[in-house]
Protein backbone atom coordinates (compact mmCIF):
# COMPACT_ATOMS: atom_id res chain seq x y z
CA UNK A 1 0.00 0.00 0.00
CA UNK A 2 1.57 3.29 -1.13
CA UNK A 3 -1.29 5.72 -0.67
CA UNK A 4 -0.29 9.11 0.66
CA UNK A 5 -3.89 9.73 1.75
CA UNK A 6 -5.80 8.47 4.75
CA UNK A 7 -9.03 8.43 2.74
CA UNK A 8 -9.95 8.42 -0.92
CA UNK A 9 -13.26 9.47 -2.40
CA UNK A 10 -13.67 8.18 -5.95
CA UNK A 11 -16.51 9.33 -8.17
CA UNK A 12 -17.97 7.85 -11.34
CA UNK A 13 -19.96 10.88 -12.53
CA UNK A 14 -23.46 10.57 -13.91
CA UNK A 15 -26.14 13.14 -14.65
CA UNK A 16 -28.77 11.50 -12.45
CA UNK A 17 -26.75 9.93 -9.61
CA UNK A 18 -22.99 9.56 -9.47
CA UNK A 19 -21.37 6.46 -8.03
CA UNK A 20 -19.34 7.44 -4.96
CA UNK A 21 -16.83 5.30 -3.09
CA UNK A 22 -15.32 6.33 0.24
CA UNK A 23 -12.23 4.27 1.05
CA UNK A 24 -10.45 4.38 4.38
CA UNK A 25 -7.11 3.20 3.04
CA UNK A 26 -5.49 1.82 6.21
CA UNK A 27 -8.44 -0.35 7.22
CA UNK A 28 -9.73 -0.92 3.65
CA UNK A 29 -13.18 0.09 4.84
CA UNK A 30 -15.23 0.83 1.74
CA UNK A 31 -18.59 2.61 1.64
CA UNK A 32 -20.56 3.02 -1.58
CA UNK A 33 -23.38 5.35 -2.44
CA UNK A 34 -25.17 6.91 -5.38
CA UNK A 35 -25.69 10.65 -4.98
CA UNK A 36 -27.42 13.33 -6.99
CA UNK A 37 -25.26 16.34 -7.87
CA UNK A 38 -26.51 18.60 -5.02
CA UNK A 39 -26.10 15.82 -2.43
CA UNK A 40 -22.63 15.04 -3.80
CA UNK A 41 -21.63 18.69 -3.37
CA UNK A 42 -22.87 18.59 0.25
CA UNK A 43 -21.01 15.31 0.81
CA UNK A 44 -17.70 16.72 -0.48
CA UNK A 45 -17.98 19.77 1.78
CA UNK A 46 -18.79 17.50 4.73
CA UNK A 47 -15.79 15.30 3.91
CA UNK A 48 -13.50 18.33 3.80
CA UNK A 49 -14.79 19.58 7.17
CA UNK A 50 -14.49 16.13 8.76
CA UNK A 51 -10.96 15.61 7.43
CA UNK A 52 -9.91 19.04 8.65
CA UNK A 53 -11.29 18.41 12.15
CA UNK A 54 -9.71 14.94 12.41
CA UNK A 55 -6.37 15.85 10.83
CA UNK A 56 -6.75 13.22 8.13
CA UNK A 57 -5.83 13.64 4.48
CA UNK A 58 -8.03 12.79 1.55
CA UNK A 59 -8.23 13.20 -2.17
CA UNK A 60 -11.11 13.07 -4.61
CA UNK A 61 -10.57 11.02 -7.75
CA UNK A 62 -13.03 11.72 -10.57
CA UNK A 63 -13.35 9.48 -13.61
CA UNK A 64 -12.85 11.82 -16.55
CA UNK A 65 -13.98 10.13 -19.75
CA UNK A 66 -12.80 13.08 -21.79
CA UNK A 67 -9.19 12.00 -21.13
CA UNK A 68 -9.73 9.00 -23.41
CA UNK A 69 -9.12 9.22 -27.12
CA UNK A 70 -12.44 9.45 -28.94
CA UNK A 71 -13.65 6.07 -30.15
CA UNK A 72 -16.92 6.74 -31.87
CA UNK A 73 -18.79 3.52 -32.56
CA UNK A 74 -22.45 2.72 -32.79
CA UNK A 75 -24.37 -0.51 -32.63
CA UNK A 76 -25.36 -2.04 -35.96
CA UNK A 77 -28.56 -0.61 -37.48
CA UNK A 78 -28.31 2.60 -35.46
CA UNK A 79 -29.82 5.82 -36.67
CA UNK A 80 -28.56 9.42 -36.61
CA UNK A 81 -31.05 10.07 -33.82
CA UNK A 82 -29.52 7.26 -31.73
CA UNK A 83 -26.05 8.71 -32.35
CA UNK A 84 -27.24 12.12 -31.18
CA UNK A 85 -28.77 10.63 -28.02
CA UNK A 86 -25.56 8.77 -27.18
CA UNK A 87 -23.50 11.90 -27.79
CA UNK A 88 -25.82 13.95 -25.59
CA UNK A 89 -25.59 11.44 -22.70
CA UNK A 90 -21.80 11.25 -22.95
CA UNK A 91 -21.50 15.03 -23.06
CA UNK A 92 -23.77 15.51 -20.05
CA UNK A 93 -21.80 12.98 -17.99
CA UNK A 94 -18.51 14.62 -18.98
CA UNK A 95 -19.86 18.03 -17.98
CA UNK A 96 -20.89 16.56 -14.62
CA UNK A 97 -17.30 15.39 -14.13
CA UNK A 98 -15.99 18.83 -15.07
CA UNK A 99 -18.34 20.55 -12.59
CA UNK A 100 -17.34 18.18 -9.77
CA UNK A 101 -13.67 18.92 -10.45
CA UNK A 102 -14.33 22.66 -10.70
CA UNK A 103 -16.21 22.63 -7.38
CA UNK A 104 -13.45 20.70 -5.61
CA UNK A 105 -10.83 23.15 -6.84
CA UNK A 106 -13.02 26.06 -5.73
CA UNK A 107 -13.23 24.57 -2.22
CA UNK A 108 -9.48 23.71 -2.15
CA UNK A 109 -10.17 19.98 -2.08
CA UNK A 110 -7.39 17.96 -3.64
CA UNK A 111 -8.87 16.46 -6.79
CA UNK A 112 -7.44 14.34 -9.56
CA UNK A 113 -8.84 13.48 -12.96
CA UNK A 114 -8.54 9.79 -13.81
CA UNK A 115 -8.83 8.09 -17.16
CA UNK A 116 -11.55 5.44 -17.17
CA UNK A 117 -10.11 2.08 -16.20
CA UNK A 118 -9.73 -0.70 -18.76
CA UNK A 119 -12.75 -2.92 -19.11
CA UNK A 120 -11.42 -6.42 -18.53
CA UNK A 121 -14.02 -7.96 -16.25
CA UNK A 122 -16.69 -10.64 -16.60
CA UNK A 123 -19.74 -8.34 -16.61
CA UNK A 124 -21.76 -6.84 -19.44
CA UNK A 125 -19.54 -4.72 -21.71
CA UNK A 126 -16.57 -6.17 -19.74
CA UNK A 127 -17.43 -4.12 -16.64
CA UNK A 128 -16.77 -5.32 -13.11
CA UNK A 129 -19.48 -7.41 -11.47
CA UNK A 130 -20.57 -7.28 -7.86
CA UNK A 131 -19.07 -10.73 -7.21
CA UNK A 132 -15.71 -9.71 -8.71
CA UNK A 133 -15.60 -6.55 -6.58
CA UNK A 134 -16.65 -8.42 -3.45
CA UNK A 135 -13.87 -10.99 -4.01
CA UNK A 136 -11.14 -8.49 -3.15
CA UNK A 137 -12.95 -5.73 -1.21
CA UNK A 138 -15.35 -7.77 0.90
CA UNK A 139 -18.16 -5.35 0.01
CA UNK A 140 -21.60 -6.66 0.87
CA UNK A 141 -25.11 -5.65 -0.13
CA UNK A 142 -26.35 -4.49 -3.50
CA UNK A 143 -24.28 -2.25 -5.74
CA UNK A 144 -24.92 -0.61 -9.07
CA UNK A 145 -22.42 -0.26 -11.90
CA UNK A 146 -21.49 3.36 -11.10
CA UNK A 147 -20.78 2.42 -7.46
CA UNK A 148 -18.65 -0.55 -8.53
CA UNK A 149 -16.69 1.59 -10.98
CA UNK A 150 -16.07 4.20 -8.26
CA UNK A 151 -14.99 1.48 -5.80
CA UNK A 152 -12.56 0.02 -8.30
CA UNK A 153 -11.13 3.48 -9.02
CA UNK A 154 -10.59 4.14 -5.29
CA UNK A 155 -9.05 0.72 -4.71
CA UNK A 156 -6.62 1.06 -7.60
CA UNK A 157 -5.72 4.65 -6.71
CA UNK A 158 -4.90 3.50 -3.15
CA UNK A 159 -2.61 0.88 -4.70
CA UNK A 160 -4.38 -1.94 -2.88
CA UNK A 161 -4.08 -5.50 -4.22
CA UNK A 162 -6.71 -6.95 -6.51
CA UNK A 163 -7.06 -10.70 -6.29
CA UNK A 164 -9.35 -12.23 -8.86
CA UNK A 165 -10.53 -15.73 -7.99
CA UNK A 166 -10.09 -18.28 -10.77
CA UNK A 167 -13.13 -18.94 -12.92
CA UNK A 168 -14.95 -22.15 -12.12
Amino acid sequence: MNSKYDNIIAIDPDVEKSGVAFLEVKTRKLELSALSFPLLMDYLQFAKKTASESGQTFAVIVEAGYLNKPNFHLPPNSTPRMAAQIGCRVGRNQETAAKIIESCRHWNIEVKEAKPLPKCWAGKDRKITHDELAAFTGIMGRTNQDQRDAALLAWIYADLPIRIPPKK
